[in-house]
This record gives structure tokens, C-alpha cells and sequence, in this order.
């Protein structure tokens, strides 16, 4: 790529900063939503705390509920580790867009090495913030299959109380 390819165009640099910019969008919106997850996890393993020190648990619920508060921490484990990845991702793609815009401007003044320097550094910054991101998301689909499980086996003990019931 030749600097005057730079210089051509005033969009031309916003293009390079285009896609680290709209990763960089759409990760923060993951991270939130991750930690509105992280707290609804808190939320309910407070509540089975709290249902545990009430000493309103039947025996035969003990078992299952110790199940519950094993999943719900593991489910937190996955959250969390999913949360420092995307992290990790937006720091890259934050980055990417950074050296990138640098490098578009050096480029007018220190020539096409620098251009093609900082452009495979903002590349692959961006790899890492891709694979930041898949990891992440990883992550919370295995977090989500254990909520899952929670939702089944809650769902399964409502139907057995309710046959239960007379009449």
C-alpha cells in the first residue's frame, strides 16, 4: 500500500479504523450484558443462601439444592472467565483502532514502512481480539446450558409437587 493511497481520500483512514471501532462497540455491549448475568448469578445464589439459613428445605430437597448452588458457582466460574476474555478483546480492538490510526498518520511522514508495520500490528491485535471474543462466548453458552439444567430440574419439580396434590 502506497501513503499517497492514504492521502487520496479523507475517508481512507476511516476505513482502517472502521472495523476495530464497530468491535470495539459490539464487545462493550457483550461485557454489559455479561455483568448483568454475573449479578443475576449473585442474585440467586444469594437467594439459596438465604433459603438454606431459613431451614425451610426438606430433606429430600437437600440434595437438589446443593446441586443448585454447585451449578450456580460453577455457572459464575464460567461468567467470569468469559468476562476477563472480553475484556481482553476490547482492550485489543480499543488498541488495534489506536496503533492503526497512528500508523495512517506516520505513514505521511515516515513512509510505507510504518504503514505496513503498524497495520500488521493492528491486525493482529485484532486476531487477539477475536479470539478474546469467541472464547467469551464460549464461555457463556456453557454457562447458559447450565442455567438450562437449573430451569429443567426446577420445571420437573414443580410438575411432580403438583401430581402430588390431591385432587
Amino acid at each position: 500500500m502506497e501513503t499517497s493511497d492514504l492521502t487520496q481520500s479523507p475517508f481512507a483512514v476511516l476505513t482502517f479504523i472502521a472495523a476495530p471501532a464497530l468491535l470495539t462497540n459490539a464487545t462493550s455491549l457483550l461485557a454489559m450484558s455479561t455483568i448483568n448475568r454475573m449479578l443475576r448469578t449473585r442474585d440467586r445464589m444469594q437467594s439459596l443462601y438465604d433459603r438454606s439459613q431459613s431451614g425451610e428445605v426438606a430433606a429430600d430437597e437437600s440434595v437438589h439444592m446443593v446441586d443448585q448452588v454447585n451449578r450456580v458457582e460453577r455457572q459464575a466460574t464460567m461468567l467470569l472467565g468469559a468476562l476477563r476474555s472480553i475484556y481482553v478483546a476490547l482492550s485489543a480492538f480499543v488498541t488495534a483502532t489506536l496503533v492503526t490510526l497512528l500508523g495512517a498518520g506516520l505513514a505521511r511522514l515516515q513512509g510505507v514502512f510504518w504503514l505496513n508495520a503498524f497495520a500488521g500490528f493492528g491486525v493482529l491485535l485484532g486476531c487477539v481480539g477475536v479470539g478474546g471474543l469467541v472464547y467469551g462466548c464460549w464461555n457463556l453458552f456453557h454457562a447458559t446450558q447450565l442455567s438450562l439444567i437449573t430451569i429443567r430440574e426446577e420445571a420437573q419439580l414443580v410438575r411432580d409437587r403438583q401430581a402430588r396434590r390431591p385432587g
